[in-house]
């Protein structure tokens, strides 16, 4: 069965970089009609429609803050305003510890700031787009919607505060959301990368730390390589695919094998 993807409808958030952009690309590639979303950064997002137009695909800029319910409601009205529905959904803008923006450190070290920050953007902020994806897709009798979480959602490591627990609680809503719309036609699953090239904390990570990616590959990813970003979106593309017909409720490792080492 080949992917069903030309013509669909695909909302993707943290569309401006990383994930996001490898996933508009993807999916503009394939022939679906892509709804960037980016927050602050719309110079990025606007950037992503444009790289994907110029690829032939089909691409249109939203901009909202995920972490205002309201604003929500109204990016995904809007796209179904512009398109008539909406098909799949990649829900990836989220925060983490990069040792910039965000600071490493234990439990103990961990700001209220920073705690609400990152639960704020990757815990509030995808359960406000699964809500009104879901009752959008509900309308509509069918949808598939893919997550972001993190092999730090599977696998609790120091130093990364509230990201692992922020990123486990992306995995329970997930399962929640699959379990209560499988009879609805819609499924629900998550990806959970491990270190991937291509994406800002990566990139910051490495800026800060440049023995971070031998260490990497030589005594934690069994696999010897970090992943790309476009690993990832292929992952998602599958997952939004009838090729996946019949998986709801599942988190997707694309980690080199990290979750089981």
């Amino acid at each position: 069965m080949p992917l069903d993807i030309k013509g669909k409808v695909v909302i993707i958030t943290g569309g401006a970089t990383g994930l996001g952009r490898a996933a508009s690309l993807e999916f503009g590639n394939l022939g679906a009609k892509v709804a960037v979303v980016g927050g602050h950064n719309i110079v990025g997002g606007q950037e992503t429609v444009r790289f994907v137009r110029e690829a032939g695909g089909e691409a249109e800029f939203f901009q909202c803050d995920i972490t205002k319910e309201e604003q929500v409601a109204v990016m995904i009205a809007s796209v179904v305003d512009k398109y008539g529905k909406i098909d799949c959904a990649f829900n990836n803008a989220g925060v983490g510890p990069d040792g910039t923006r965000i600071p490493f450190g234990p439990l103990t070290k961990l700001s209220e700031d920073t705690w609400d920050k990152v639960m704020s953007v990757n815990l509030k902020g995808t359960f406000f787009c699964l809500k009104h994806e879901i009752l959008q897709m509900q309308k509509q009798g069918k949808g598939a919607i893919v997550n972001t979480a993190s092999i730090g959602g599977l696998k609790m490591a120091p130093a990364f505060g509230a990201y692992g627990p922020s990123k486990a609680g992306v995995i329970a809503l997930t399962q929640l959301a699959a379990i209560e719309n499988a009879k609805n036609g819609i499924r629900v699953n998550v990806v959970c990368p491990g270190p991937t090239t291509g994406t800002d904390l990566m990139a910051n990570t490495l800026a800060n730390n440049p023995q971070e990616e031998d260490f990497l590959k030589e005594h934690i990813i069994p696999m010897g390589k970090l992943g790309t970003a476009e690993d990832v979106a292929r992952s998602v593309v599958w997952l939004c695919s009838d090729m996946s017909s019949h998986t709801t409720g599942q988190s997707f490792s694309v980690d080199g094998g990290m979750h089981i080492s």
